[in-house]
Order: C-alpha cells, then structure tokens, then sequence
C-alpha cells in the first residue's frame, strides 16, 4: 500500500527511456490519453498495485502487492478503495481529498486543489482539456513496452513527492499506471476491465465515521 506521503502528495514509473524515431512519429500514447481525457467520463475497475522499496544497507528491494477499487467521474472526483491485505480509503470529492485509515481509527483531510495538481490522480481524473493538464505535467510519448502505449508525465514543479509517472494503454484502454516517487519508490498499477457507466457523484461523498480522528493538515 502507498505511504501517506505519496498517497497525499503524489502516489513508482519505470526510469524515461530514449525514443526511437518509429515511437516518436506514432505518437499513439498522447493520442491515447487526450482521447481518454476527452471520451470517458466516467468509470470503476478494480486493480493490483505492486510498491517496490530500495533496498538499503545491502539488502535485496522490498516487494509489497495490495489489491481494491478505483473509481472516478469529471472533472474532479476519484475514489481509491483498498481491500487487501489492509483496508484503506483514498477518497477525493471535488472540495477535499481524504484519507482514511481503519486500523488507525484516523481520518485526514486536505484541500483538493492544494493537493491533486501534481500526483497521478490528476491524470486520470482531471477534465477533457489535455492544454490544463500541461500547464501541471511536462508530456512526453514514451517507449512501447508491456503491449502498452505510455504518456510519461513529468511535474513542472520539483519540489514535490513524485518524480514521474507512466500511463499505460492497450487498444486505447487505460490499463496501468507506473509511477516513481522522490524517495525512489516505484508504484505499479494494473487495472482491470473499465466500467464507463454507473458511476455517480453519491459515491464520492465522505462523511468521517463516529468516533474517528480527524486531521488537517
């Protein structure tokens, strides 16, 4: 499962590679991703998500595999949902992006804006204007690799938590995020099939459970 800091502040991408002149010319991830951006407005599947660590002081990198539900709907809502092996709520509902921790009996809270304009979320979440999205990410057509066409989005501001992120589509399908943090940590997203109906702004909303810690950072 993802650190709180990159949860909040962004959420590993495989290292950028050069392009061969045949990818650079094809352009089919950035074609892939303003049609995304432009067409589906909404949708839920479910995903895996490995998290690898550097390993530190000679030891071999640390693997970790969770499992749950991502969901979205435009401009502004998305709801990351973790099952397995621990429960997990990242849930951001056009006003406030919050957290919630089960086992911790905590909730955290943050302003929307101030938190999303440079983390993976904005990516995927963000409205039909592929121009907004630039202002926030440098976008580069990536290296085929996996069967996949990759957009490699990198932040213009550097004093954040991400250093890039990778979204990857199949046939036009957005199939998998990879994303690499300031502290080395590489996150990769699987999704499975995508629902593009039934999704409502219901679902979005969060209401703290009795009893739980609320902070705002």
């Amino acid at each position: 499962m993802l650190s709180r800091r990159t949860l909040l502040a962004a959420a590993g991408a495989a290292p950028l590679t050069m392009l061969t002149p045949a990818a650079r010319a094809q352009g089919e991830g950035l074609r892939d991703l303003e049609a995304f951006l432009a067409t589906v407005q909404q949708g839920r599947a479910t995903f895996t998500q490995t998290v690898t660590a550097p390993g530190r002081d000679g030891q071999p990198p640390r693997v970790r595999t969770s499992r749950g539900e991502f969901s979205f709907l435009r401009p502004d809502r998305f709801r990351f949902r973790y099952t397995h092996p621990f429960e997990q709520d990242i849930v951001a509902d056009g006003q406030t992006l919050w957290l919630y921790d089960p086992d911790l009996n905590q909730v955290t809270a943050r302003p929307q804006a101030e938190a999303l304009s440079q983390t993976p979320a904005a990516l995927l979440a963000a409205g039909a204007d592929l121009r907004a999205l630039r202002q926030a990410f440098e976008l580069r057509e990536g290296e085929p690799r996996d069967g996949l066409h990759w957009v490699e989005a990198i932040p213009r501001a550097r004093d954040g938590a991400i250093q890039r992120v990778a979204v990857g589509f199949r046939a036009g399908q957005l199939e998998a995020l990879d994303i690499l943090d300031g502290l080395g940590q590489r996150s990769v997203l699987r999704f499975g099939p995508l629902q593009t109906r039934g999704v409502t702004a219901a679902q979005f909303r969060f209401q703290p459970p009795p009893g739980a810690e609320v902070v705002r950072p």
